[in-house]
């Protein structure tokens, strides 16, 4: 099983949550987020203020600026990995920057309170 970490633009939640759920992942947790990538940085400046210029250092500062993002948590079978991230892909890619990243991680187990169940048997399975 593995997790995966989707950060996603704001207004694409609702599209993004209709989309997998057509696609029968409807287990997930979503939470406000901010954050950037590195299209917002100019690797000139980095570099700059990495060796002490101040002019750098100064206008590093006005790139930086976090964006409100939606990061969503979901867990799925190993089978249901490359469902899960082909359909955030296919909703939230515009070819600009800001599209979001995708993170997959490995999940070592996973357990539904209400009945102690555990492992896969507690996924979406499609």
């Amino acid at each position: 099983m593995k997790e995966i970490i989707a950060v996603v633009r704001m207004n694409m939640m609702n599209q993004t949550k209709r989309a997998l759920a057509e696609a029968g992942i409807t287990s997930m947790t979503a939470r406000e987020a901010l954050g950037r990538g590195k299209g917002l940085v100019d690797l000139q400046l980095l570099q700059g203020a990495e060796r002490g210029y101040e002019e750098a250092i100064s206008q590093l500062g006005q790139s930086g600026r976090l964006i409100p993002k939606r990061a969503l948590l979901i867990v799925v079978p190993d089978k249901l990995v490359a469902l899960t991230a082909k359909t955030i892909i296919r909703v939230n890619r515009t070819g600009k920057s800001g599209d979001g990243m995708i993170f997959v991680l490995p999940a070592l187990n996973a357990i539904r309170v209400r009945t102690g169940e555990d492992g896969d048997d507690v996924l979406d399975d499609v």
